[in-house]
């Protein structure tokens, strides 16, 4: 078979057709079909149909002659290739067996781009790769993936690596996703639209014109994705099958009351409390009694409006995005690069890239990468676990940014503590300096990183410490720290065991109690940092 493309007509030249695995002495019928792809073509007018049989006799290696087809317009057989024609047009070969005694059957092979890379894994993983439909809705809209896979664990979808990537001087693109299949709307006024899917006149964009330009980003996008959920042949409509449900969605704006409590954080609880009320009174204002029906049908309870705010919260990129000569900041909604997890030290970021209008993601100069490593990224630096519980619903036992706040008057050498975890940098650029560690020491972390930070200490040029008042400063501390794990109902221990016996338990509850077990386990990591430093403090 060859194409051979006219002017906007793909046309197939059939000359011959060499037969291969056939039963010797079976009959067949070779059918040739030629017909329009285009849904409006053939509701408009019949598609073109050519079409001829013939039959044979298989013989170890038949070749059947057939003449040559085009299709065109107004369904004529054409003998010259170039058809003025916007249509596409593809002709199909059908074989078939004419006897009913020896049916002829080929197992023909799926095309590979659209299926998920297959990649070896142990049979007790709990990840399982992502259904082929996830990849063929982007696929067939120009979104492109090299070099990883994505699959989906207990815990939601993720990125991995589908082979090793060695650590190269540039960094390499990894996914590209065109920005007509992003929900992208403005940071400030007047709000523009990348891709503008609103029409004129719609009263969705007089809600999204009734927000607070500086607080609610997250109403105006929950907004737009409710629209694309409405809108025919939007790509949203199919990329919403893959995103989580209510109940799958770790989100503090789906928790109960009872989920809240479990946080032992009142000021988180108190905030999460603000913000159920916040979607609550939005929907309640512009999904009344008396709302068009178009506006009625996007979220006809609450629990759909919330559960939108939640994705919109917890999925959008933040982005500076060019679109021709124009510069804007935007909240983003970006399908594929969505489900990439977050981690402190990522392996990728993202950048625009505006002569194609297209985001890309990347992997960091240098990075090396094996065969099944998670690809991650950093939703927000310097930020504690409280902010990440409020916006994204999880947290971290090693947040390098997270914060415990003393009240005594005990401090401790600054340089010193710094010099025997080996950390080194400015505040802001705290990292472990491995190579003077010892092989296989696993102690240092985000951890004792956030340990130096919030610690009281204190330091005046070159004068160094004294012991003595060293360990009495350190002593202090820990008694501090011990105190506030006494003040939590529960330890972490405990937390450990309500975990381990609530396997059924729901997301919001789940991410509820490790927000409070990470905390705990903060404090004991910082009680432990302390004695190490005690231990090797310089005479």
């Amino acid at each position: 078979l060859k194409e051979r493309k006219g002017y906007g007509l793909w046309i197939t030249f059939l000359h011959e057709l060499k037969l291969e695995r056939v039963s010797a002495g079976a009959r067949y019928a070779i059918s040739v079909e030629c017909k329009s792809e285009s849904s409006i073509f053939e509701s408009k007018w019949p598609p073109p149909l050519l079409y001829t049989t013939t039959s044979l006799t298989a013989s170890p290696s038949p070749i059947v002659k057939i003449r040559r087809f085009y299709g065109s317009m107004d369904g004529q057989q054409e003998h010259h290739p170039d058809v003025h024609s916007s249509e596409k047009t593809a002709l199909i070969l059908l074989l078939v067996s004419a006897d009913p005694l020896k049916p002829f059957s080929v197992d023909i092979p799926s095309y590979p781009l659209l299926q998920p890379p297959k990649v070896e894994e142990d049979s007790d993983s709990e990840l399982e790769p992502a259904d082929p439909d996830f990849y063929r809705i982007g696929y067939a809209r120009s979104m492109r993936a090299y070099g990883i896979e994505f699959k989906e664990g207990p815990d939601g979808f993720g990125v991995y690596a589908a082979k090793d990537v060695e650590p190269l001087r540039r960094a390499r693109v990894v996914m590209e996703i065109p920005i007509e299949l992003m929900l992208n709307i403005s940071k400030k006024l007047p709000w523009m639209f990348f891709p503008d899917i609103i029409p004129l006149g719609h009263p969705i964009f007089d809600i999204i014109n009734s927000t607070d330009p500086e607080t609610d980003w997250d109403l105006r996008l929950a907004c737009l994705l409710l629209f694309a959920f409405d809108c025919e042949d939007n790509f949203w409509q199919l990329y919403g099958d893959f995103l989580p449900s209510a109940d799958e969605c770790p989100s503090l704006l789906l928790a109960t009351e009872e989920d809240l409590l479990e946080l032992q954080d009142e000021n988180l609880a108190s905030t999460v409390r603000k913000q159920q009320l916040r979607a609550l009174e939005f929907w309640e204002k512009n999904w009344h009694s008396g709302a068009p029906l178009k506006i009625k049908r996007l979220a006809r309870d609450p629990e759909k409006f919330i559960w939108a705010v939640s994705m919109a919260q917890s999925r959008c990129i933040n982005m500076q995005i060019r679109v021709g000569a124009l510069t804007q900041d935007t909240n983003m909604l970006i399908p594929y690069a969505d489900m990439l997890n977050h981690s402190f030290e990522p392996n990728c970021f993202f950048h625009w890239r505006f002569k194609d209008r297209m985001l890309e993601v990347m992997i960091n100069a240098g990075q090396q990468i094996r065969k099944g490593e998670e690809m991650t990224v950093n939703y927000m630096n310097g930020q504690k676990n409280d902010m990440f519980m409020q916006r994204y619903g999880f947290s971290s036992p090693v947040n390098p940014w997270d914060v415990i706040q003393f009240s005594g008057n005990a401090r401790i050498h600054l340089d010193s503590f710094l010099s025997v975890f080996n950390i080194s940098g400015l505040p802001e650029e705290y990292c472990h300096n491995s190579l003077l560690s010892k092989e296989g020491d696993p102690f240092v972390d985000g951890a004792v990183i956030a340990a130096a930070r919030t610690l009281p200490t204190w330091s005046d040029g070159d004068l160094p410490p004294v012991p003595s008042i060293e360990r009495k400063a350190v002593k202090e501390l820990q008694e501090e720290c011990q105190k506030m794990l006494a003040q939590f109902p529960t330890t972490s221990k405990k937390d450990l065991k309500i975990l381990d016996s609530m396997p059924e338990a729901t997301r919001t509850l789940e991410a509820a109690i490790k927000y409070r077990l990470h905390r705990k386990l903060l404090i004991e990591k910082v009680v432990q940092a302390l004695g190490m430093y005690q231990e090797r403090i310089l005479f």
